[in-house]
């Protein structure tokens, strides 16, 4: 075995477990730092796919900046550990875990029946990226040209989120101080 194929396991693994941490874990914070560890996985994937600026945009802008305005929106609003719903909860994530697991299987089955994953090459192999003048120039040619809007729509789409979880959370704290004056 190839070193990274071994490294490209740790880092699909460190996400996967790491993943599940943030859906998983009552306390928003520790959420956010498990969120960090898999954006670092995911930086580690990318520079083995031998994509350095986009493993160093991943670590940049969304394990820095995105990351650091998710860890001031909680705790701005003050966010403590989540009410769950345990029974629902385990019936509705054995439901997703069930769909997960059956399209693993096929997707699975698939490949080794066809012995090759179901996929066509794309234009972007690494000789044509080369000959197109690295990894950087497609990707900003790509980005600032055809992807410029939905690039704009991603970050007016995180804003909104963010001002609709502030007025949320804000409202529930309204809503609570105003029953303890009552």
């Amino acid at each position: 075995m190839n070193i990274s194929p071994g490294f490209f396991y740790v880092f699909a693994g460190t996400s996967i477990l790491f993943s599940l941490l943030v859906i998983l874990n009552r306390s928003a914070i520790a959420s956010a730092f498990s969120l960090l560890v898999v954006f670092f996985s995911f930086a580690g994937i990318y520079a083995l796919l031998d994509a350095h600026l986009v493993a160093a945009l991943q670590v940049l802008i969304y394990a820095g900046a995105i990351l650091v305005l998710f860890i001031f929106v909680i705790m701005l609003l003050n966010v403590e550990q989540a009410s769950f719903d345990y029974k629902r909860g385990r019936i509705l994530t054995g439901v997703f875990a069930a769909f997960g697991a059956f399209g693993m299987v096929f997707l699975l089955g698939r490949v080794f029946r066809s012995g090759s994953a179901p996929l066509q090459p794309g234009p972007f192999s690494p000789e044509n990226i080369q000959a197109a003048g690295g990894n950087t120039r497609v990707l900003s040619e790509l980005l600032f040209s055809e992807y410029v809007l939905p690039f704009e729509l991603t970050s007016v789409l995180l804003l909104a989120a963010i001002i609709g979880s502030v007025v949320l959370a804000k409202r529930g704290v309204i809503e609570k101080k105003s029953k303890e004056a009552k």
